[in-house]
C-alpha cells in the first residue's frame, strides 16, 4: 500500500518505518525542515533502540521517504496518517491545533478517495472534528478512521512489529476492513469499533496503566511503615491473572509525554460530561507526591542539603530514550537546588535534551557514573539504566566524601548493598533500608 504519514515524532516515524519495513510505501512529512533533513541524512532526531538501522534499510530499498511537502505524498497516498502531537493545554485539555491544521492541509491536497487513519491521542469527538474540517474543504470522498497507538518509548518498534492488539474504529465496514488488512502482518486480533470507543479505549488504557503505578507506590508507602517488602508483594500480586505484573515496580512514578497527558486529558473529558473522576485525580496527586519521598529520604541521611553536593543517576523518564517530557528529574533536582545543594547529574543518552528543559548555576553536568559519584555527599538513582545497575557500588562508595545512596528505581539487590558501607534507601523495602553510623557523625559535624 501506499503511505504517508504526517509528523515525524516518536509515533509517526516509528510507525511509518515500521509499515515501510512490512513492504508498503511510505512518505513521512514533517513541517520541521531540521528534522527532515536530518532523516535525509540518515540520522533521527529521536533515540529510539535499533531505528536509525530501519531507517537506513528501508530508504536505501526504496520504501521510505522523507519530505517537507505534504501536496504530492497526500495525492500519492490511499491512506494518510495523522500522528501529529497534542500537547497538554494549561487547561489539562489536549490541544488539538496541529491535528485541525493537518486535517486542513489534506483536505486542500485530496485529489481522490483517501482513507484519513488518526493515530494521534484525542479526545472522543475528534475524528467527527476531522471528518467536519475535511467535509468543508474537499468534495473529494473519504473515511476517517481511528487507530490508537499503544507504544512504549524504548521499545516501540518491538511494541509496533509484535502488538498486543489493534484497535481500529471506524464508521464504514470497506475503511475498517482495508485498515485491518494493513495491520494484519502485524496480528490477528483486531478489533473493530466504533470511532468514539476507540478514542476511549487509549485514554482508559493509559489511565489504567498509571493507576497501577500508583497503586503500587501506595502500597510501597504503606509497606516502609509496616515491615513489609514491596517488590515480594508485587511479585505475588503478579501471578494472579486477573491482576498481572506489568506497571506493578514502585519508584518514583511516572513521567513521559503519554501517561501524564493522557490522565489530565481524560479528567478533563470526565470534567467536560460534568464527571468528576475522582479516583484519577488521585492517581495523578499520588504521583506528583512520590518523587519527593527522594528529597525526604535525602534530608533523613545527610540532614540540611545547604552546601552538600548531591549526585544524580538518571534524567530520562525511563532508560532507552532520551525523552525528559515530564520526568522526575525535572522537579527533583530544581528541589535539591532549592534546598541549597549542588547537584552533580549524568544520563548515557538524555543530558542534551534535559539540558534545554533546564539548567542553573549549581548543576555540574557528569560524563560518566562515577564522575557524577565522586566528591558527593549522596548519591541518588532515578532512572534504571543499565548503566547503572551493573555499577561497581564498591569503587562508588570510595570516590563519594559520604557512602550515601538512595535507589528511586530498586534495582540492587539486599546481596549488593551488604558488600559496601552504603547508607541506603530504597522504595518499599524498609528491612533493606540502613543508616551507616558514621554518617550520624557526618551530620552532627
Amino acid at each position: 500500500m501506499k503511505l504517508t504519514v504526517i509528523g515525524t515524532g516518536y509515533v509517526g516515524l516509528v510507525s511509518g518505518v515500521c509499515f515501510a519495513d512490512l513492504g508498503n510505501n511510505v512518505t513521512c512529512v514533517d513541517k520541521d525542515k531540521t528534522k527532515i533533513e536530518m532523516l535525509l541524512q540518515g540520522e533521527v532526531p529521536i533515540y529510539e533502540p535499533g531505528l536509525k538501522e530501519l531507517i537506513q534499510k528501508n530508504t536505501t530499498e526504496g520504501r521510505l521517504s522523507f519530505t517537507t511537502d505534504i501536496s504530492a505524498p497526500v495525492q500519492d497516498a490511499e491512506i494518510v496518517i495523522i500522528a501529529v502531537g497534542t500537547p497538554q493545554s494549561p487547561s489539562g485539555e489536549a490541544n488539538l491545533q496541529y491535528i485541525e491544521q493537518a486535517a486542513r492541509e489534506i483536505a486542500l491536497a485530496m485529489n481522490g478517495y483517501k482513507i484519513i487513519v488518526t493515530k494521534s491521542t484525542v479526545p472522543v469527538g475528534t475524528n467527527e472534528r476531522i471528518k467536519d474540517i475535511i467535509g468543508e474543504l474537499t468534495e473529494h470522498p473519504f473515511d476517517v478512521v481511528s487507530v490508537p497507538e499503544f507504544l512504549r518509548e524504548g521499545s516501540a518498534i518491538q511494541d509496533t512489529f509484535h502488538p498486543d492488539r489493534i484497535v481500529i474504529g471506524a464508521e464504514r465496514k470497506e475503511a475498517a476492513e482495508t485498515i485491518a488488512v494493513l495491520h494484519m502482518p502485524l496480528t490477528g486480533k483486531i478489533i473493530v469499533t466504533d470511532i468514539r470507543s476507540a478514542e476511549m479505549i487509549k485514554y482508559a488504557s493509559n489511565a489504567f496503566l498509571a493507576t497501577k503505578i500508583s497503586f503500587i507506590n501506595e502500597i510501597a508507602n504503606i509497606c516502609e511503615k509496616v515491615g513489609a517488602d514491596v517488590t515480594l508483594v508485587a511479585k505475588a500480586m503478579g501471578e494472579d491473572r486477573r491482576i498481572g505484573g506489568s506497571f506493578l515496580n514502585a519508584g518514583i512514578g511516572y513521567g513521559g509525554s503519554c501517561f501524564p497527558k493522557d490522565t489530565h486529558a481524560l479528567i478533563q473529558i470526565a470534567g467536560n460530561v460534568e464527571y468528576d473522576f475522582k479516583l484519577l485525580r488521585s492517581v495523578v496527586e499520588v504521583n506528583q507526591m512520590q518523587r519527593f519521598n527522594v528529597v525526604r529520604k535525602l534530608l533523613e541521611s545527610v540532614g540540611s542539603l545547604e552546601g552538600k553536593t548531591i549526585g544524580i543517576w538518571g534524567l530520562a523518564f525511563k532508560p532507552n530514550t532520551d525523552d525528559v517530557r515530564e520526568a522526575p528529574s525535572l522537579e527533583i533536582i530544581p528541589a535539591l537546588i532549592g534546598r541549597g545543594a549542588k547537584v552533580k547529574v549524568y544520563d548515557p543518552i538524555a543530558m542534551d535534551k534535559f539540558r534545554k528543559e533546564y539548567n542553573h548555576e549549581s548543576l555540574i553536568w557528569s560524563s560518566d557514573a562515577v564522575e557524577a559519584a565522586t566528591e558527593c555527599d549522596a548519591i541518588c538513582l532515578l532512572t534504571e539504566w543499565e548503566e547503572f545497575v551493573k555499577v561497581d557500588l564498591q569503587h562508588i562508595e570510595q570516590v563519594m566524601k559520604q557512602p550515601v545512596l538512595v535507589d528511586g528505581r530498586n534495582v540492587f539487590t539486599q546481596k549488593q548493598i551488604e558488600q559496601t558501607n552504603f547508607t541506603y534507601y530504597s522504595v518499599g523495602r524498609p528491612m533493606m533500608n540502613r543508616l551507616n553510623t558514621n554518617i550520624l557523625n557526618y551530620m552532627k559535624a
